[in-house]
């Protein structure tokens, strides 16, 4: 039954597809997106659709190299290739795009992408801490909302917000509860099943669909433990893997913990539960509670950034964690230096294995992880 259930988010990003193009053909705008700190309150407020377009695959990679350099990330390079190539739908049915100055990289790229679509960058404050850096995001929040208005010729209403807020803080609640199942030992859900989910919901045109599908599957996976069936046996190691977002095509590091007798039971980066807390305050003033929500993500670009070390020891905790893997992806120096202090709260503070891995999307060195990775897995056995 739960594999049924999972079986529904298999391909949905490709089904979407045609989703997204009858809604484009109908009149419905889009909105490209490409990090967690963009609000997508605003966009569906706004009427349109968001949609992700953080590139998680090695193809369109080499084309993007003849522009970009090759010692660059590689989430950054997919992205680009992506969209020069014009190989994502979703970029294709993207009507503009919204982005955000979370790394170096990343904000040269957009100057070059701005040659292929309308383009906002949300401008963070360098530190989440105070009222003037709440503030000073608040009214880069309020100039995401001008600039949708203007270029989609809507008024975004305060009942608008407060329908999307809704919305979206349900999906979270749902989200969250799927991750939780994972709190039981033994765990029912492996990390491959954890990031099919959390993957879908950055290409899910129909919010309210794809929140009921979520709900559909932690009824499935509760039946299944009621059963007793689990995604692997008592005494399987526990990881919580931390550091970069994953996404489908890119999670070799997943597939080779698991294949070598683990099991990643927490997805903690921002492509699985660090966007999904805390959610947005419904009574609050409708931008004003946007803002706060956004500026507690725990990311590296950030500083100080101790929110993602206390995220990090509440979920060693609730999940009952074994070992924690920090994945860096290549040229990712925020990540890479942080992974000193993570070292120090999962060695020092949580007195558990720790394994910091760098790479990229390519399958070169596969067999390599897979020698650490095995080693990693027998340290803790």
């Amino acid at each position: 039954m739960a594999k049924q259930a999972l079986a529904y988010f298999e391909d949905l990003r490709e089904r979407n597809v045609l989703e997204i193009k009858k809604a484009k053909e109908e009149g419905k705008k889009v909105v490209g997106t490409y990090c967690a700190f963009t609000p997508k309150e605003l966009i569906i407020a706004a009427g349109a659709i968001p949609v992700s377009l953080c590139g998680t695959r090695q193809e369109p990679i080499p084309e993007a190299e003849e522009i970009l350099p090759r010692n660059l990330c590689p989430l950054i390079k997919s992205s680009f290739g992506f969209a020069i190539t014009d190989t994502c739908p979703y970029f294709h049915f993207a009507d503009l795009l919204i982005a955000e100055t979370t790394c170096d990289g990343k904000i040269k790229m957009y100057e070059l992408l701005r040659e292929y679509k309308p383009m906002h960058v949300l401008n963070l404050p360098p530190t989440p801490l105070g009222e003037r850096a709440l503030d000073y995001w608040y009214h880069e929040i309020v100039k995401t909302k001008e600039f949708l208005e203007r270029e989609f010729d809507v008024t975004i209403t305060t009942a608008k917000l407060r329908e999307a807020i809704r919305q979206v803080n349900k999906e979270r609640r749902a989200l969250l509860e799927f991750n939780r199942l994972n709190c039981h030992d033994p765990a029912p859900l492996s990390g491959l099943d954890l990031l099919k989910v959390l993957w879908a919901k950055g290409f899910t045109p129909d919010l309210s669909a794809g929140t009921a599908a979520i709900y559909q599957v932690i009824e499935a996976v509760k039946e299944q433990m009621a059963e007793g069936v689990y995604a692997a046996p008592p005494g399987t190691p526990r990881l919580l893997l931390t550091g970069c977002p994953v996404g489908l095509g890119s999670e070799k590091v997943i597939n080779l913990v698991e294949e070598g007798g683990g099991l990643v039971v927490c997805l903690e980066s921002c492509s699985g539960i660090k966007p999904l807390e805390p959610l947005i305050d419904e009574e609050d003033e409708p931008l004003r509670a946007i803002a706060a929500k956004y500026l507690q993500t725990p990311c590296p670009c950030l500083t100080p950034n101790k929110g993602r070390l206390e995220l990090l020891a509440r979920l060693i905790q609730e999940y009952r964690i074994d070992g924690v893997i920090d994945l860096t992806w290549q040229a990712c120096h925020t990540y890479n230096i942080e992974s000193y202090n993570i070292r120090k709260l999962v060695q020092g503070r949580a007195g558990l294995p720790f394994l910091q891995i760098e790479t990229d999307y390519s399958t070169g060195d596969v067999q390599q992880l897979k020698v650490r990775i095995d080693a990693f897995l027998e340290m803790i056995k």
